[in-house]
Formats: C-alpha cells, structure tokens, sequence
C-alpha cells in the first residue's frame, strides 16, 4: 500500500495536494475507492480515496494505529562531514536502518568544508533523501537532517541522551557492553575519513566503543554501528 507523510490528521477527511497528489493521481493512476497509508507523528492512518485530481486528493480515515516498523529507540546520529556523495548514502542507509536523526559535524580531519549557505542547499537533498527512505522502508517518521554543528556542539546535545557513544577506530569497550535497552535516547558520533584527532579523542567525554579490529570507511562505520545498536534494543 503506497505511504505518504502528512503533518496531522484533524479529521474524518484528509487533503493531500501538491507533488504527493500528482503522484496519487498520474504516477501510480489510483482510483476512488483505492487505500493509501497516511503517516503522521508515529501513526498510521489507513484511509480511502474519495476524489482524485492532479491537484487535490480527499481521503476518507478507514483506520488507524501506530506504525509498527519505528524502534523502540530514539537513536540520533551525530556524523563528521564526509567528502563528496558519501553523506546522502549515510543518510539513506541510516534511515533505512531505523535512525531517528542526523546531524552533521565539523571535526578537524573534515576535508569538506562547505559554507553555511552551500550546505543549506545539499541539506535541502538529505531531507528529501530522508522522507523517500522512510517511505521505501515503511517507516512512521521522517527523520529530520540537521547541520552544521561543530564538535562542541555535538558534544553537548549528546549530554542531554540517556547514553552517549563514539566509535574509535584505535579501540574501545564493545557494544555488548553499554547496557542499552529499549526506550532510550541514544546519541552515535562517528568521525570523518581520517577519523577523530588525537586531541579530540583525549577530550571528547564518552567511553569509546570499538567496532572490531578493522577499520571502516566512513562512509560503513554508522550503518555498522546503527545495525548493532538495533539488534542489542531488539529493533533487529
């Protein structure tokens, strides 16, 4: 059934206009009485097509109950600016995974250094790449893409989660060993290619945690990371 993410549901009725009705309308060629999944904060709304145009769309609420395909988690992602196209597949595989946010930092080993008016316009990207995963993998949220953050900043969000981790690529405890659970709010910082400084490291005010032996690309260590975490809260 095809899901679409709307910002509430006040009523029996629900319009959808703009690019979400062309889609219903020309793109997939639904008709009155065909169901669609409405999404909104969590909750699933199963609904039926009552009239259809390019331009507006009017479904009837048939059901609704929470989107049993969100964790148990809230896992936000705190992840050193990649070079190139390596953030829109960190932000499309996360999603997929089950990440509740991300939010992209500037370490010192960062070789992509963008402005904030250049990334204001690649941030534009990530969301949409977020909202079509979320969609693919029927999730009930979007996960919103933030950045830019310095380390710091990064740093003193994580302080406010129940738990707070980063991957060091010259060792740390293992994952087992955090005692996650489910119903916690976890924050993940993962470093750049070059991965954190060694002054960062002293300084930054978590335990480390390892993900084993080898070295991951950046690009690898998140969706590694994320899959672990998943599978310890029983999200996998």
């Amino acid at each position: 059934m095809p899901r679409f993410f709307i910002e509430s549901v006040d009523s029996e009725h629900v319009v959808i206009e703009g690019d979400d009705a062309r889609h219903i309308s020309l793109s997939l060629r639904m008709k009155r009485g065909d169901t669609v999944t409405l999404c909104s904060g969590g909750v699933d709304y199963i609904c039926e097509l009552d009239e259809l145009s390019p331009e507006k769309v009017v479904c009837r609420v048939l059901e609704k109950k929470l989107c049993e395909n969100e964790p148990n988690i809230y896992l936000h992602l705190f992840q050193a600016l990649p070079k190139g196209s390596k953030a829109e597949t960190i932000v499309q595989k996360s999603v997929e995974l089950g990440i509740s946010g991300v939010t992209f930092v500037l370490t010192s080993n960062c070789v992509a250094r963008p402005d904030e008016k250049g990334f204001s316009k690649k941030l534009e990207r990530l969301n949409r790449i977020s909202l079509e995963a979320a969609k693919q993998s029927g999730r009930g949220r979007v996960p919103q893409i933030d950045g830019l953050a310095t380390l710091e900043q990064a740093v003193e969000r994580m302080k406010a989660f129940d738990k707070a981790v980063w991957c060091y690529e010259k060792g740390g405890v293992p994952f087992g060993s955090l005692g996650l659970a489910p119903n916690t709010k976890i924050g993940l910082l993962i470093g750049s290619e070059g991965g954190f400084s060694d002054k960062e490291a002293k300084t930054l005010p978590f335990e480390p945690v390892s993900l084993g032996k080898r070295i991951l690309r950046c690009e690898t260590a998140p969706l590694a990371a994320a899959a672990i975490i998943m599978n310890l809260t029983g999200n996998m």
